[in-house]
């Protein structure tokens, strides 16, 4: 599977594609079907990287001291 950078650049290059006005209708279907699966897919893994950040900021601390302060970033 391409990292999520690639996949991006791909999604950002399907973006520039689909507004070129002499691409025909079909095709631009097509590479808005694909865009829009892609956009799911990403959003999806952005969402497992919140929830791993989420779960990292809110570990007790590191230094024995037993206080834990909870953040959350959806706020």
């Amino acid at each position: 599977m391409d990292s999520f950078e690639k996949r991006l650049e791909m999604l950002e290059s399907l973006t520039e594609k689909i507004r070129d006005k002499d691409i025909p209708l079909e095709e631009a279907m097509k590479l808005f079907e694909n865009g829009v699966n892609l956009s799911r897919e990403l959003e999806k893994e952005l969402e497992g990287f919140e929830q791993k950040i989420e779960i990292l900021t809110n570990e007790p601390p590191q230094d024995g001291s037993g206080e834990t302060e909870l953040k959350s970033y959806t706020e």
